[in-house]
């Protein structure tokens, strides 16, 4: 894998997320590098796009250089729509009006699903973790983004708990757990964008980052995935991405 390139691990999640939406959806970004994907597509190519927060806001442009640190900050709320509470937002996710909901977590397994609520055994955990949020509420309602770090130690075959449902066991078992809504669109990490096979529902690589090799991919996971039957190249990061995101985050508050 290459190390030489113009840009960050962020600036490159966070151009990947923003040419995932669409002109018009409705997502559930999140701060960090959701957030600022979500911003870069409403500058470049989604001017109608609705961005939620789980704090209740609908409808921010985010100001430059005053990044919110957290979905609760006020600097959310910036030339927002509207703002609701916690529950009336959520509510949007079970009457169907949200499109994309973006989320991360410590652990992925074969199936999409997330762990954000413990490591080890559940009657003694190595490592407490921050739980779900409304990672819950939006893995089991709408399509889902699942966005993290590429580490072995975080694409493992089965997770320690399952915080925010993928394709459950695979095949058919999402509808069969009374999940008929959603499932995970796409995972995209730092090496490559995985989608889903069609049938087993497990991951299955579809495009490798500029400078990313296959082997790069497998060497990174403790199990092997699907891999599609024709495997695209990522558009590296264009100039004016950049820029603007640098523009966005002129503090590296998440472009590290």
């Amino acid at each position: 894998m290459s190390n030489t390139r113009a840009y960050t691990t962020s600036e490159l999640l966070s151009v990947m997320c923003g040419r995932a939406m669409s002109d018009g959806q409705i997502v559930f970004a999140g701060v960090g590098v959701p957030l600022l994907g979500a911003t870069l597509a409403q500058n470049r190519h989604a001017p109608h796009l609705t961005i939620l927060f789980e704090g209740g806001i609908i409808g921010p442009f985010i100001k430059p250089g005053r990044l919110p640190p957290s979905t609760n900050e006020m600097r959310t709320a910036e030339k927002a729509n509207m703002l609701l509470n916690v529950t009336d937002v959520l509510s949007l996710l079970q009457r169907g009006y949200v499109d994309i909901g973006f989320i991360g977590g410590a652990q992925i397994d074969q199936y999409g699903n997330v762990n954000s609520s413990y490591l080890g055994d559940v009657r003694r955990p190595t490592t407490r973790l921050p739980g779900s949020g409304g990672g819950n509420d939006i893995s089991s309602l709408v399509e889902t983004i699942v966005v993290m770090p590429h580490q072995t130690k975080r694409f493992v075959e089965n997770v320690d708990f399952i915080t925010s449902p993928g394709y459950v066991s695979g095949g058919k078992s999402r509808a069969e757990s009374g999940l008929i809504a959603g499932g995970v669109l796409k995972v995209i990490t730092d090496l490559c964008i995985f989608g889903f096979h069609p049938e087993t529902r497990r991951l299955s690589v579809q495009s490798l980052h500029p400078g990313v090799s296959l082997d790069d991919v497998l060497a990174n996971m403790s199990f092997r995935p699907e891999v599609a039957s024709s495997i695209e190249t990522s558009e590296p990061p264009l100039p004016e991405e950049l820029e603007f995101l640098r523009y966005l985050d002129p503090e590296r508050m998440y472009l590290r």
